[in-house]
């Protein structure tokens, strides 16, 4: 069992270890709203007036497995991985700080900032992050 972790490491890399994780979890939320739709959410006003929750939900899904799609490609062309998973979280994000903007929600502030920080900026984090990083040489003391 190890043996094949570490292989499964070894191929997927920091980033498409991160993007593999990111994808599910998105996948994983876009199911929980799937399969149990809210008839009415809170804070998502602006986004259901335009279509159910449902179809909404099938967007964090198509983004939460083309993200973990690309967690198998090789560094460099793992870019759509990160930008469908920047999609889902700033959408919601945007649609939380909407309602609080217009008085529908006054707790989304604190959610927009929640997915703004949380989803949004460790997503751009993750996406600079280099695969391989190589410690500085270690200085020599002088006598």
């Amino acid at each position: 069992m190890r043996a094949a972790a570490r292989r499964l490491r070894k191929t997927l890399g920091r980033r498409g270890i991160a993007l593999a994780l990111l994808g599910s979890a998105k996948v994983c939320f876009g199911l929980g709203y799937a399969l149990q739709p809210d008839p009415r959410p809170v804070g998502l006003g602006l986004l259901t007036r335009f279509a159910d929750i449902r179809c909404w939900s099938s967007v964090w899904i198509i983004c939460g497995i083309v993200t973990f799609a690309c967690a198998w490609l090789r560094v460099g062309r793992d870019g759509l991985g990160f930008m469908a998973a920047l999609v889902p979280p700033f959408v919601w994000g945007s649609a939380f700080l909407w309602g609080a903007v217009t008085g529908e929600y006054p707790r989304g502030l604190a959610i927009a900032a929640w997915y703004g920080i949380g989803h949004v900026g460790l997503i751009l984090l993750l996406a600079t992050m280099p695969e391989y990083s190589v410690p500085r040489p270690a200085r020599k003391a002088r006598r």
